[in-house]
């Protein structure tokens, strides 16, 4: 994806003090790319099942330890899919890498890159880009993206951004037979009917684009079962462990894109538990356990899933010499990732 220069970036930005982020989007062609990058990889013999790993990468601030990590763990193996959220591009706190590229050439993966946001806090970067990726064993025919309703305007935030949150679709061909693929990434900055609008459109657009086919269809959906806006609601459930245990497992409650999925035909697999997929930090050090990442689907058969813990005294199996051995870091990510087996 080609670089807008940091000048350019800039006087994109200031537009954004009298328009709005779609309008500044739209002049901005980077936003509407969905490009298919192919790997030199033999085709392989028709699977009867087929593996996926979910796995917000937190931007690849520790890309060398995330391939190790994505290589050696015998628990997210094996996998043909990877639904990626959070992948940087050009930007200096993940050391001017494009981790989607990176992560593509290491696995000998096909996949599609989509931007989210252009990054304008950090003006030394080289592209600020960041974004979320759909990764695959198989050919991909096509993928487009899909910008999501605004539930909270990034520009006005200490993090300053352009763009929106998105979804990239994409149609796998394994070995003759048609997958839709989606991943997703929807507002943290927002309660649960803000989630739910934003989730509506990806049902909608997944029914039009993949009308006759399986889809599988996962991401970090935020489902925080409250406002992320609110710092108020945020200290009360670190002070009350009991109340955020009550509200994750009552979290179709609270977060109601989950009990919609029926509606529209997808199944939402319990791959998030009780123990969550990510570790909130709150101010002193600790952090709150959410349940955010999901896999749904349709048209397929759950075999199996399981969380994955990304936390460094988890990663045992490091080879020797190895950068996630010698990582030092607490965390890969702050999310943990989620593998599922179907059957096609």
């Amino acid at each position: 994806m080609d670089a807008i220069d940091q000048g350019k970036r800039a006087e994109l930005g200031e537009l954004l003090e009298t328009m709005t982020q779609r309008e500044v989007m739209g002049i901005i062609p980077q936003f509407e790319e969905a490009h298919i990058y192919h790997a030199d990889k033999p085709l392989q013999a028709a699977p009867k099942t087929i593996c996926a790993l979910l796995f917000n990468m937190e931007r690849g601030v520790h890309c060398d330890a995330l391939i190790d990590f994505l290589k050696f763990s015998p628990q997210i193996q094996p996998f043909d899919l990877i639904l990626a959220n959070e992948l940087d591009d050009g930007c200096i706190r993940s050391g001017e890498r494009d981790v989607a590229a990176e992560i593509g050439r290491a696995l000998n993966m096909n996949y599609v890159f989509a931007l989210e946001f252009i990054e304008l806090a950090q003006t030394d970067s080289t592209k600020g880009y960041h974004g979320n990726a759909v990764f695959s064993k198989y050919p991909i025919k096509w993928a487009k993206t899909l910008h999501l309703p605004e539930e909270y305007n990034w520009y006005f935030d200490r993090q300053k951004r352009i763009g929106s949150r998105c979804a990239v679709f994409a149609e796998i061909d394994v070995c003759g037979r048609s997958l839709g693929v989606v991943s997703a990434h929807l507002e943290n900055r927002t309660d649960g009917q803000g989630r739910l609008r934003q989730m509506i459109e990806i049902y909608k657009e997944a029914a039009r684009l993949f009308p006759e086919i399986p889809v599988l269809l996962g991401g970090d959906l935020n489902t925080n079962a409250f406002d992320g806006r609110s710092k108020e609601e945020i200290q009360l459930l670190a002070k009350n462990p009991e109340l955020l245990r009550r509200r994750l497992e009552h979290l179709s409650d609270y977060e109601p894109l989950l009990p919609a999925a029926r509606e529209w035909g997808f199944t939402h697999q319990e791959s998030a538990s009780a123990e969550g997929t990510r570790r909130k930090p709150l101010p002193d050090g600790g952090n709150l356990t959410l349940a955010l990442d999901w896999l749904l689907f349709k048209g397929l058969e759950p075999l199996e899933s399981r969380i994955i813990s990304t936390e460094k005294e988890n990663c045992g199996f490091a080879p020797a010499g190895s950068a996630l051995e010698g990582l030092k870091a607490k965390e890969l990510s702050d999310h943990n990732a989620v593998w599922a087996r179907y059957h096609l």
